[in-house]
């Protein structure tokens, strides 16, 4: 217990003598002083940081992250696990202040490959990649306790009930049309949606805006009883490793040696990620069971496209996230943003940036072609997701011993400390 304080003694230390580094490397470039008046706006991000720490945080997640996944598929310890979390929400939530974010990061990758103007930082890449690529090898390590958002729902779970099978699958839906409108709205420059609405940031940052204060309140409540309601049904990084996981070469294992059917960890998963053994079910017609598959195969190409038509119609409404679209949609219908009395601030910059009405006509329209053939894309993507959900509820698994689900494990490890096998010793 005394090594425990006195780590965490040492990592709060670094934490002081890395802000005050950063706080000096802040003023060395003070904000310019306005005569006309003009004051400073309050900024909603973190402040810029020096390179070298910026290259920190990188070593910091490579570092963590290496770790955790050690500690999960060769210590097998909860513990261990438990302990990298609160490290986590203290570096990357409370003194990174939740940024730079991995979850954030898929929208700075996407817009880097749709616009060629933006080059994205380096860091930012790798705080997308590094944990994609460790899911590959390893599985849902970097959910298990490294990202801040996970971690602080992992820790509030005390209470976690289960949740009915069809309704975690169907749920389950949800992170992946996040994930997509994420994308459509990043390719087209439009908003950072993620950012925008990610509920436990502001709490780090202490922050928050009254309506995600609430959210996340909400959500954090909830996750006393439902265990990570982010996490399962809305995090559209989550939903990335999902896919990815799927085809991981190693994977956490619920027992360290042949699994002896005891089901004691069969209640143990809070996340429903375990796999229950089935090896046989009620034989049923060689007619019904064809009939089913040729329905399903020709269900799914039904969605995909009904998916990508219903979504594409709605264009037009999707684009007006986009500021030019808003802009010259405000300035048609003389509507002014809301304001009564009084010129909106976005106006009012309009009309001073010496561009006519036409052109910004002309770019939102060319904006909202894009979003037509964008958004084709987006429902297609959303349609092929609720088809392949379908299948899966539709065709029998077999499962001979309980294994971990490598799509929605998250590799927490709280399923081991149930698993009375020891470890086989090795001659």
């Amino acid at each position: 217990m005394q090594k425990i304080r006195n780590i965490v003694f040492y990592i709060f230390m670094l934490m002081l003598a890395l802000q005050s580094y950063d706080l000096s490397a802040k003023n060395r470039f003070p904000k310019p002083e306005f005569e006309s008046g003009h004051t400073q706006p309050k900024t909603i991000t973190p402040s810029p940081r020096t390179l070298i720490l910026e290259y920190l945080d990188v070593m910091v997640l490579l570092v963590s992250i290496s770790l955790i996944s050690w500690l999960i598929l060769k210590k097998r310890s909860r513990k261990g696990v438990f302990l990298t979390g609160i490290f986590s929400i203290l570096y990357f939530g409370f003194y990174r202040e939740g940024c730079i974010c991995s979850i954030g990061s898929i929208q700075n990758v996407v817009l880097a490959l749709f616009n060629t103007q933006y080059k994205i930082p380096l860091t930012a890449l790798l705080f997308f990649i590094i944990p994609v690529l460790y899911t590959l090898f390893f599985g849902r390590t970097f959910c298990a306790g490294i990202c801040p958002l996970g971690a602080i729902q992992d820790i509030i779970a005390v209470k976690p009930i289960p949740v009915k099978i069809w309704l975690e699958k169907v749920l389950g839906i949800i992170p992946f049309i996040y994930l997509a409108f994420a994308i459509l709205y990043a390719a087209t420059a439009s908003d950072f949606i993620i950012c925008r609405y990610d509920p436990f940031v502001g709490f780090y940052r202490f922050d928050a805006s009254f309506m995600m204060f609430v959210i996340g309140g909400l959500l954090l409540l909830i996750g006393i009883f439902i265990a990570r309601p982010y996490c399962r049904y809305l995090c559209p990084y989550g939903a990335l490793l999902n896919i990815v996981s799927r085809f991981s070469f190693i994977h956490m294992k619920i027992t360290p040696a042949e699994c002896i059917n005891c089901k004691l960890c069969e209640n143990s998963c809070p996340y429903s990620a375990i796999n229950i053994p089935a090896t046989h079910r009620e034989k049923e017609k060689t007619s019904v069971m064809v009939k089913r598959y040729i329905m399903l195969s020709l269900i799914l190409p039904v969605l995909v496209v009904a998916g990508g038509f219903i979504t594409s119609n709605f264009h037009e409404n999707l684009a007006m996230v986009n500021h030019k679209v808003k802009l010259a949609s405000e300035i048609l219908h003389n509507s002014n943003y809301g304001i009564k009395g009084k010129e909106a601030i976005e106006i009012t910059a309009f009309k001073s940036s010496g561009q006519t009405v036409t052109q910004l006509n002309t770019e939102a329209a060319a904006i909202i072609a894009e979003f037509k053939t964008a958004s084709w894309f987006t429902g297609a993507f959303i349609g092929l997701v609720i088809g392949l959900t379908l299948i899966g509820l539709s065709v029998f698994k077999y499962h001979v011993d309980y294994t971990p689900n490598k799509a929605s494990c998250l590799s927490c490890a709280r399923c081991m400390d149930y698993c009375p096998v020891l470890p086989e010793k090795k001659l």
